[in-house]
């Protein structure tokens, strides 16, 4: 099956770099990076030292055209966010089709799985996919797109429900369009819009009482893109910031919620021990890395 050369559609085919390092969408750059150096340590042409030369040129050309390219799109939280951003794009095409119907029973259970249990469900299939996708290496096909697979359904899962009926020309049947409402008034379209990134920050909030602040975080960035004026959620997200002892980007983001609502209650308890005055004006910078915002850290967990 592998003859020494790597299948020319391989490049392609293989464009999920969560899926080809087999991390969870969820991973931080430290479980990349761990991940990525035990990957190169099996690809290693040490470990090939006594196989057939075939196998050790395949192996080679693995890490270096598939898998280290990968990880140079996931070692940084912004290639992260944009190889997610691609694949729920990927997911929106795909629903704009009909519904995702995973082949794996892996993804077919995560479709049906409660939705309490979904993240627990996907992190511990990711984990025991990725002990087999290397080894041997004629696993890394099938196992590869197994996980390319659970990644799609879990995004869907996560989009809501508006993706999974959403068409390419907004014309749908009328026994479709019911409960969803295609053709809304400008308000309903507000409505829906609210709630999916409601659905996002409620989601952050049950993340946080458990202290899963990478999750949190994640849920918060998707929450605030969709509606940045939003104070509550930039007060939540600088709460889990702070819980994280990062306390310039929690400062940046008191600061937000304070500004969009100055008596927003989350931001006026901590804004102190992030170094904020309520009410003194607001300085002209508020980026991350802004000198106020790192100076005077506040270093113990509240």
């Amino acid at each position: 099956m592998l003859n020494g050369s790597l299948p020319s559609d391989w490049v392609q085919r293989f464009s999920d770099p969560y899926a080809v390092l087999g991390v969870a969408i969820t991973a931080d750059d430290r479980r990349v990076l761990k991940r990525y150096r035990a990957v190169a340590k099996l690809l290693h042409p040490d470990a090939f030292a006594h196989a057939p030369a075939e196998l050790r040129n395949f192996a080679s050309q693995l890490f270096a055209r598939i898998v280290n390219p990968s990880y140079q799109k996931l070692k940084q939280e912004k290639g992260r966010a944009e190889s997610s951003a691609l694949l729920r794009l990927q997911v929106r095409r795909l629903c704009r089709e009909g519904p995702l119907k995973p082949k794996s029973d892996r993804a077919q259970q995560l479709m049906v799985h409660p939705a309490t249990a979904v993240d627990i469900f996907y992190e511990q299939a990711i984990a025991k996919l990725a002990e087999l996708q290397y080894e041997p290496l004629t696993r890394f096909d099938p196992v590869t797109v197994e996980m390319g697979e659970l990644n799609l359904v879990y995004l869907q899962l996560k989009m809501g429900d508006m993706v999974v009926r959403e068409k390419r020309t907004g014309l749908i049947a009328a026994v479709e369009a019911k409960p969803i409402n295609f053709t809304p008034t400008t308000a309903n379209q507000e409505t829906a819009k609210e709630s999916y990134a409601r659905r996002h920050y409620r989601r952050a909030q049950e993340y946080a009482k458990k202290a899963n602040w990478q999750q949190a975080v994640q849920e918060l960035k998707d929450a605030i893109k969709l509606e940045p004026d939003q104070s509550e959620f930039h007060a939540l997200l600088g709460y889990v910031y702070l819980h994280q002892n990062l306390t310039g980007m929690a400062t940046v983001y008191c600061r937000q919620a304070l500004k969009l609502n100055p008596k927003q209650p989350l931001a006026l308890k901590y804004a102190s021990k992030v170094g904020i005055n309520p009410e003194q004006p607001e300085p002209t910078k508020d980026a991350p890395g802004h000198k106020r915002g790192l100076f005077g850290m506040f270093r113990t967990k509240p």
